[in-house]
């Protein structure tokens, strides 16, 4: 999982019964190896994900978490051949999958990694029964040997993710949120993949039924030895249920270790920033809780480059080579890191004095006398406002006092501003018949 080159991966027609294994053991699933992955072209492209590296073993849940917008679902849909990689590789069974494949290859690997979408409304057809969405692959795969099969199959599942056979009839906006997530899952499940890609499938969930969806995916994880790719931005989530962590920022992964490891070793500051923003569920604790805030400046990449770098006990970490010694000096103290301060009711009305007199000095001297902070509702300056004024300057001029004493300072600017080149107009027309009565004379 280091940033240098690899050799590429021959392709082949078919997937292997295994996968490669590790050094210690492990059955690796998939690797992601330093994929770059582009919107756009020339000038305006966008590198959505950069260098990415990690791989997944067989049976673990390896989760993906970071902010919206970070690169998360994009390496998701790369996986499932849907954004294509700019730069580098994704193997799966140690056969690359990325890039353009045998089609006998690429029906298999369609076959083997099913995904889990975000929001189970746009998700499903919703044109189609239950019974046609879930038999969709079915059909596609030709995987039942008659209709008392596919029938059997399709039932079977449904009941597994705590549907009922009846609800095979019915369309998807006849269903709530949590309903519409099962029959996603049993879309997934019924094709019986080896890699399933779970794109926040609950975050669109009340509360309630995000611990039941979950166990839910808990559970066909030991019935059938399934593989998760967990897409969150959620840390309290995924630390229950989750083997593996990485976490990304803007497209760069910055940290890859165990749960356990992550949370009491969080090295990079935008993961102890993560673990930080997580709710206390005591209202008292969680408003004397300190956030502490992900600042990227604190970094000088602009010579040594940054690396994802093995510290030792299987923990990655993004830095150049200094970050990378200081982070290992920290690491191996083997003192779990603080990652949530609270204050003390007294410490926390010190802060927010402080806060509310750094607040004052920032407004007590504006750029402008007119800028003021509480603006009212009707202060809207209208351009008929300066009609006015154009046309009656004294008036105009007499009325943009009065909204100044009343802080309406978006119609006194515009009255004001009327209001003078009304006079100015006036002034010039008079001076023009004067050199003219001038002229006339002489």
């Amino acid at each position: 999982m280091s940033n240098k080159p690899e050799k590429q991966t021959q392709t082949a027609t078919s997937l292997p019964e295994h996968g490669p294994i590790d050094e210690n053991g492990r059955e690796i699933l998939l690797q992601v190896k330093n994929v770059d992955i582009t919107f756009g072209k020339g000038d305006s492209a966008v590198r959505a994900v950069k260098n990415a590296s990690f791989d997944i073993y067989k049976g673990e849940t390896f989760s993906l978490v970071g902010e919206s917008g970070s690169g998360k679902t994009t390496i998701g849909r790369a996986v499932i051949r849907v954004n294509p990689c700019a730069a580098g590789e994704i193997d799966y069974k140690g056969v690359r999958i990325s890039g353009k494949i045998p089609r006998s290859l690429d029906r298999e690997v369609i076959r083997n990694i099913q995904m889990v979408f975000q929001d189970p409304a746009a998700s499903l057809n919703e044109r189609a029964t239950v019974d046609y969405i879930i038999s969709e692959g079915l059909y596609n795969f030709h995987l039942f040997e008659n209709e008392a099969d596919r029938v059997n199959k399709v039932e079977t599942i449904i009941k597994e993710v705590g549907l009922l056979p009846e609800h095979l009839t019915r369309y998807p906006h006849e269903f709530s949120g949590g309903q519409r997530q099962r029959i996603g899952l049993a879309r997934a499940m019924v094709m019986e993949p080896e890699l399933v890609i779970a794109d926040e499938p609950i975050s669109a969930l009340d509360v309630s039924i995000r611990a039941q969806v979950l166990n839910l995916m808990k559970d066909f994880q030991k019935e059938r030895g399934l593989t998760y790719l967990f897409i969150a931005h959620d840390l309290s989530i995924v630390r229950f249920i989750s083997d593996r962590i990485a976490v990304i920022y803007k497209g760069d992964i910055v940290e890859v270790a165990e749960t356990t490891e992550l949370f009491d070793f969080p090295l990079h500051p935008y993961t102890h920033s993560l673990i930080s923003a997580i709710p206390i569920p005591d209202p008292v604790l969680e408003k004397n809780k300190v956030l502490y805030t992900y600042d990227p400046s604190i970094h000088d990449y602009s010579v040594d480059k940054p690396e994802l770098v093995d510290i030792g006990h299987n923990h990655f970490v993004y830095g150049n080579k200094e970050e990378i010694e200081r982070y290992k000096a920290i690491r191996e103290k083997n003192e779990p890191i603080k990652t949530i301060t609270i204050l003390t009711p007294e410490e926390r009305e010190e802060a927010d004095r402080k806060r509310l007199a750094e607040g004052k000095e920032q407004i007590a001297v504006p750029s402008d006398a007119d800028v003021i902070i509480n603006r009212p509702t009707h202060d809207t300056g209208s351009f008929w406002y300066g009609v006015l004024a154009f046309l009656l300057p004294i008036i105009g001029l007499i009325s943009s006092l009065i909204f100044r004493n009343h802080n309406y300072i978006r119609n006194y600017k515009v009255l004001k501003k009327g209001a003078i080149a009304g006079l100015l107009v006036r002034a010039a027309i008079i001076v023009f018949f004067l050199l003219m009565l001038l002229l006339a004379i002489l």
